[in-house]
């Protein structure tokens, strides 16, 4: 029979025990080794059933096991010294507290989904686990951020493998209270509420949950309340489990009402108003619009000037190079959301207008959230060098007659967080080695801190670990008949290669596949075999994904490779804590460039791991010969089949005449050479593949400008935000008619030499803009075969130097001072000091 209601029963902890309340409901214990051991050592076998949190672990335990513990004078003292850690980490001054001024005062951090823990799957892949870690590095450096999502009652979905090899999904029911989060109360005590006004005279409403993220408060809405209908309590059912109107009102509810969220958590704590609001990804992107609303609502604001002030102040990152992962609604859905009362005092029109794909190449009955992201955003970026690229030519479009190399997307290359992702083992031999636990700082390559027997004794435990996790897993599956053979699946002795990550088809789950016999042959080799654990969820909406799976799985049950080849159902966090140590070479296959970033291969590399890739997102960057191997990629094919039976070739040879060597030559029993690239690898990469680096990153290149232009637009009444707006609405009126009349420069032989010196002398029509609007630039670098200007640019500023027939003469001069064909052009920009860029606009006027 099925409960009417459900709930958690809290236990009763003595005043001794009671700070085990505290240390389980701040997630800070999911990457504290000491405050997870504590828990653990309540009841080890309770605490492997309940998913390893500790909120589970207090709710199940009993009452007679915590009087136990609280007679047990050991274990008071660990909870007590465990409380006095918890209260110093998050008390104490830490990296942001010792920036120099100015800097924000509060980030509001913006994602559809967050992977913090395993038993908290509001995540389903990359995006999430980067979420996560960005949460938990701000903690750690300090910076004063808060997390805004939605709560999914059924999170994202668990995973089996039938019988046929197909993906079946179960969507189990989370207890929040269960989970150790907590209800964001009025100080009356009452709930929270978040109303968003919709169509037809409906109201969405949403209660606010509360993690706490070490230092970092993370706001999830659940739209599960009495106060809506029930087909509205349905919008926060699963992550990415409807489209339509359905995942419309996700997103309308993670930006406006994330807002709005945010606005009650300052008022309610005492906070101060972000100063920086940060989308990750387009879903959040109507927060922009929420925010405009209040600048024109409250403040009396205009549409220009509201919609200057929310750019200064917001960061865009796109984590996206496939057309097909941005949500994309349709021009009318969306616009009968905007004209009614969602949005006080916000012109619908205009406001649709910031999303429509109004460019080239777009169609304009579509309503983009990248676009709104771009449009609403003044500082966006990619998730590596390669994706800064390839976002450039992606949404190049929104600034036409700007050469891709300068459209306004930078880039700051993902991380993850290594107290999370580093194994307790390793952590533990990093402390005996080096003093302490950090991965940045330390110089692997030193044996005499680590030797080659410490560090491969090490590796050695975290693959039997691996073994016995996926013979485990594949015997729960088992049926009885079949269940024997699964004892002797994978051997730690051999080379073991993992593969796990989400399954859309370009990432080329089975590009292994491509020729079996040799694959076969590779994994049952007699002397020098090689060992595959793979993982990895598929959308329940993409079956061509699933296919990917099937054919996997099946190839893996056959009877000739089944102890070689593991598919290991439901892919997570906790999974991915096991694999990643546990395999000597993490593989990675995408179609190059549709990788953004892949940071599943540095959450291998800082545990000793050697990737193997395509060169694509982080690895196209960091990639340097000895911390891996690099599969060529056949840009050059024909077509698809070509490619990818080219790129397979490529890594079966590489597996064969490279990896196979370097593992199994052996010195005492111990592979010297492979530790050599190991001990490199977890060196090079400690020292940036981390999201501390990548937070730090944010703050100084993105959050503290931003953070500066939002305080100087504000300031005064707005006056910058007005000055700024006016600014914008004379340049863009009169830049159909800002031409350059002409371009007369010093005669230069086609034999010039290098030094020589060149003036330059413009003529340019401003149609009443004055010199000081705008910047007229000499650019000028080595030319290619057609004469464009190629690689490297520099780029100088002509001078206002007097008129010419209604015209403003401006001047300057150029030294050659590079060898081979050269060139230069001229052209007008706007120029304002709380311009990013100086194409930021997409208006350029060039000389002909």
């Amino acid at each position: 029979m099925k409960a009417l209601r459900t709930f958690t029963v809290r236990p009763v902890l003595s005043p001794a025990l009671a700070p085990l309340d505290r240390l389980a409901t701040n997630w800070r214990w999911s990457w504290s080794r000491a405050t997870s051991s504590l828990f653990a050592s309540m009841d080890h076998d309770l605490w492997a059933r309940v998913d390893e949190n500790p909120s589970r672990l207090l709710g199940t335990i009993g009452q007679a096991r915590l009087d136990e513990l609280a007679s047990d004078e050991g274990f008071i003292a660990r909870v007590r010294a465990e409380d006095e850690r918890l209260e110093a980490y998050l008390t104490g001054e830490r990296w942001f507290q010792g920036l120099a001024d100015p800097k924000p005062a509060h980030i509001a951090y913006f994602s559809p989904e967050f992977g913090v823990d395993g038993s908290l799957p509001q995540y389903s892949g990359g995006l999430g686990i980067l979420a996560g870690d960005h949460l938990k590095s701000a903690s750690d450096l300090g910076v004063p951020l808060t997390g805004v999502g939605l709560f999914y009652r059924a999170g994202y979905f668990r995973q089996s493998i039938g019988d046929d090899g197909w993906q079946q999904e179960s969507y189990p029911v989370l207890d929040p209270y269960g989970l150790g989060l907590r209800q964001l109360q009025e100080l009356d005590g009452s709930p929270v509420e978040i109303s968003l006004e919709l169509p037809a005279g409906r109201t969405l409403f949403a209660r606010v949950w509360v993690a706490d993220i070490g230092r970092v408060p993370l706001l999830l809405l659940d739209a599960e309340t009495p106060s809506n209908s029930e087909e509205l309590r349905r919008v926060t059912d699963r992550l990415y489990g409807g489209g339509g109107e359905h995942r419309l009102h996700q997103e309308l509810l993670l930006g406006i009402g994330g807002v709005r969220a945010v606005r009650a958590w300052c008022r309610i704590t005492g906070r101060p108003a972000p100063a920086v609001f940060h989308t990750n990804e387009g879903h959040a992107g109507f927060q922009g619009l929420e925010r405009m609303s209040e600048f024109i609502a409250r403040d009396g604001l205009s549409f220009e000037v509201a919609l200057a002030q929310v750019r200064a102040s917001t960061v865009f990152t796109t984590h996206t190079p496939v057309p097909a992962g941005i949500d994309r609604f349709p021009r009318t859905l969306v616009a009968d959301y905007l004209s009614g009362g969602l949005l006080a005092g916000i012109d619908g029109t205009r406001a649709l207008a910031l999303g429509l794909e109004d460019y080239d190449g777009g169609d304009p009955h579509v309503f983009n959230m990248a676009v709104l992201g771009l449009h609403l955003g003044q500082h966006a970026n990619g998730v590596s060098l390669l994706h800064g690229k390839v976002s450039r030519g992606m949404f190049g479009a929104l600034w036409p007659g700007i050469d891709s190399d300068e459209v306004p997307i930078t880039s700051i290359t993902n991380g993850v967080h290594a107290p999370t992702w580093v194994h307790p083992s390793l952590k533990a031999l990093s402390e005996r080695g080096f003093g302490d636990a950090l991965t940045a700082d330390h110089d692997w390559r030193d044996r005499t801190a680590v030797s080659d027997g410490e560090l491969w004794g090490v590796r050695m435990e975290m693959k039997q670990e691996l073994v016995a996790e996926a013979r485990r897993r594949l015997g729960a599956a088992a049926s009885a008949s079949t269940s024997a053979w699964t004892a002797k699946v994978l051997d730690p002795e051999v080379l073991t290669i993992g593969f796990a990550r989400r399954v859309p088809t370009y990432k080329r789950l089975t590009l292994m596949l491509r020729d079996p016999e040799r694959l076969t042959r590779l994994l049952t080799d007699p002397d020098r075999p090689v060992q595959i654990v793979i993982g990895g969820k598929s959308h329940p909406a993409d079956d061509s994904g699933k296919t990917l799976i099937q054919q996997l799985v099946r190839f893996s049950r056959d009877p000739k490779v089944r102890e070689r080849i593991v598919f290991l159902p439901d892919y997570d966090i906790t999974l991915a804590k096991k694999l990643y140590p546990g395999c000597d070479v993490w593989l990675n296959t995408p179609v190059r460039p549709l990788e953004a970033s892949g940071t599943s291969g540095m959450k291998a590399a800082l545990n000793g791991s050697l990737n193997l890739s395509i060169l694509d997102g982080w690895w196209d960057e960091w990639y340097d010969g000895r911390n891996g191997w690099a599969i060529p990629t056949a840009d050059t094919a024909a077509n698809d089949d070509e490619r990818d039976d080219a790129e397979a070739s490529a890594l079966y040879d590489l597996i064969e005449h490279q990896l196979v060597p370097t593992f199994y030559e052996r010195e005492g029993g111990i592979p010297i050479g492979w530790l050599e690239r190991v001990r490199h690898t977890m060196t090079d990469l400690g020292r940036k593949a981390t999201s501390d680096r990548m937070v730090r990153d944010y703050v100084t290149r993105l959050y503290t400008p931003a953070s500066a232009n939002d305080h100087a637009l504000s300031a005064d009444g707005f006056a910058g935000a007005r000055e700024l707006a006016a600014f914008l609405t004379r340049v863009r009126d009169a830049w159909p008619r800002v031409s350059v009349r002409a371009v007369d420069a010093t005669a230069v032989s086609a034999q010039a030499r290098a030094g020589d010196r060149i003036s330059v002398r413009a003529i340019v029509d401003l149609d009443g803009l004055t010199p000081d609007d705008v910047s007229v630039q000499l650019i000028s670098g080595a030319i290619d075969a057609d004469g464009t200007l190629a690689g490297d640019r520099a780029t100088s500023e002509l001078s206002a130097a007097g008129e010419d027939d209604a015209a403003t003469v401006f001047e300057g001069s150029l030294e050659l001072d590079a060898t081979g064909p050269f060139g230069y052009a001229v052209r007008v920009v706007p120029r304002h000091d709380r311009l990013v860029s100086a194409v930021e606009l997409g208006l350029v006027a060039v000389a002909t």
